[in-house]
């Protein structure tokens, strides 16, 4: 049996985005959360969706912190046919998803600071673990039920294990820059986010048991008595082979004599051979199964023949009897309890560039470039039992290049809308290969079929001066091909709908509140296994998330 481990599936990202593409989070404010669409922003969470209108700033100092409380549940439901129970659940909760934003505006200028989580920001808890852990393990029942053909006690019927898995990501974004007012019309920015990552896993395979005789047993210690079980009649086998070859030859004197034509019988009545060594001789015979009538007529030579060809028998049984002890002992190794607890760690940098364009004061157009972070984690390894992350190690987490474009429009009374495009460059990275396939011993490439994109909708509508309410609706499109969706790192396209109000307490100071809720299509991907062949794997996901947060200014 293949000897169990995670393979590369640790090294795989969970992909806890919350809000943006296959890495990238989105929601970085209360005012997104409320509306969805912020990318032709005049407000200070510009300093993350359109930092070039950050000249339309009132001159002074601007302040903001955001904080968001997220919940989302991932489910993994397998129709692979040897699990005990296919449903597997995920729970991530982000008590405090932290965004903290500075700037200083003075005539045409205006430098900023932007801090938050840009990628994970959370744990993902699976109490179950995942079917990654637990297909290699399901496939014991069918590979040791065999064993009831050596002895009937021996048949294994069943299994469990205590499997446990929690991986958390976070990237922070350390974002500065500065703008410049061309004229009243263009803007333009120019910054670097410096990308302080780390991902965390601890996962363990505990206490597999394995059903034999109708009781759950011990894994580790019942393979290594089976092993000795197998053993012991593999020596009584040898055994026996001894003795049929020793049998036959004493034969091969009689036969040198010229009496390999003769029959026992005849033998016997020759004086060639008395009653007690025939007795034992058709007695071998009647064990191996050799019917009477037959022994009858059968001359010494061909009585040779079958005691030798049965220790040949025998001699390839002792052989498969060694090879199944010796691979039960193995797999009882490979059944011991296991963990892992690692870090990797790493720093990426970011480009950032973008232009503002305020045609007049109904309409302003936000455009902004990121470029593709190129980011290398090192590993930080405490208990590696499965020799997947050598401390010290690197691998490659580039995160992708992203394109976003908003329109914004103020000429209809007390109503501001904001349509926002973004664009996820993910052919632009190597997102290697899907851990499914890689624990069976293939390697299939995670590929991207075309870029992932959004496409959102905000409306704000000005109660009075100091208060607003406002709704948005954003479209999710990802573009993963089937052979990147594993249950470790799987992506859903989406709808998300939200809500919240504005309400301007002072002159200086502003309170933002949003919540959202994401709604992901099901995504269904059929995977191939050399032991049972096709089956299918159905992934969901739910997110609600909560936004609250005050903006200062110093005029």
């Amino acid at each position: 049996m293949k000897k169990l481990t995670l393979l590369v599936a640790f090294t795989m990202l969970l992909q806890l985005a919350f809000a943006g593409g296959l890495l990238t989070n989105y929601n970085q404010s209360a005012q997104y959360v409320r509306m969805l669409s912020r990318n032709a922003a005049l407000e200070i969470d510009a300093v993350f969706y359109n930092p070039a209108g950050l000249v339309k700033m009132e001159d002074g100092w601007h302040f903001a912190f955001y904080s968001q409380t997220i919940f989302q549940n991932r489910e993994v439901n397998t129709e692979f046919p040897l699990l005990n129970d296919g449903y597997y659940k995920g729970e991530t909760t982000v008590p405090v998803f932290p965004d903290l934003y500075a700037v200083y505006k003075k005539d045409k200028w205006a430098f900023s600071l932007g801090l938050g989580p840009v990628g994970g920001g959370g744990t993902s808890t699976f109490d179950r673990g995942l079917p990654s852990f637990e297909i290699p393990i399901s496939k014991a029942v069918p590979a040791l039920a065999g064993l009831s053909q050596i002895n009937p006690a021996l048949g294994v019927t069943g299994y469990s294990a205590d499997l446990a898995f929690d991986g958390s990501s976070t990237y922070w974004g350390i974002q500065v820059g500065a703008t410049y007012a061309i004229n009243e019309i263009f803007s333009v920015y120019g910054g670097v986010r410096v990308m302080p990552s780390t991902n965390a896993y601890k996962g363990s395979i505990t206490n597999v048991m394995l059903e034999a005789g109708g009781q759950m047993n011990p894994a580790p210690a019942w393979l290594t008595g089976a092993s000795a079980t197998v053993s012991g009649i593999a020596g009584q086998a040898s055994e026996g082979a001894n003795i049929m070859y020793g049998t036959a030859a004493t034969m091969q004197p009689v036969i040198d004599a010229g009496g390999g034509g003769f029959t026992l019988a005849q033998l016997e009545g020759a004086g060639y051979i008395d009653a007690a060594t025939r007795a034992q001789v058709e007695g071998g015979l009647l064990y191996i199964g050799v019917p009477s009538e037959q022994i009858d007529m059968m001359n010494l030579s061909q009585v040779q023949g079958t005691y030798n060809a049965a220790g040949d028998e025998l001699t390839t049984t002792v052989a498969i009897l060694n090879g199944t002890a010796q691979t039960l002992e193995a797999t009882s190794g490979a059944m011991e309890d296991r963990e892992v607890d690692t870090k990797q760690k790493g720093l990426g940098f970011t480009p950032i560039i973008g232009i503002n364009i305020s045609p007049n004061d109904d309409w302003n157009i936000g455009l902004k470039y990121e470029h593709k972070t190129s980011l290398t984690l090192k590993n930080e390894t405490k208990v590696d039992d499965l020799g997947l992350f050598p401390d010290g190690a690197e691998g490659s987490y580039d995160v992708p290049g992203i394109f976003t474009a908003g329109v914004g429009y103020r000429g209809i009374d007390k109503f501001e809308l904001q349509l926002s495009y973004n664009i996820y460059f993910d052919k632009g990275v190597d997102y290697g290969y899907n851990v499914r396939y890689s624990s069976v011993g293939q390697q299939v490439h995670r590929d991207i079929d075309k870029n992932y994109f959004e496409l959102g909708l905000g409306i704000q509508y000005n109660i009075t001066d100091n208060f607003a309410l406002s709704v948005g609706g954003l479209i999710s499109e990802n573009g993963v091909s089937p052979e990147y969706q594993s249950d470790f790192s799987y992506s859903n396209s989406s709808k998300t709908l939200a809500g919240g109000f504005m309400w301007k307490i002072t002159d200086r100071l502003t309170f933002d509140f949003g919540v959202l809720n994401t709604f992901y299509i099901d995504d269904t991907v059929e995977f191939t296994d050399p032991d049972v062949g096709k089956y299918k794997e159905h992934y969901a996901k739910t997110t609600f998330d909560v936004a609250a947060g005050l903006s200062y200014s110093i005029f």
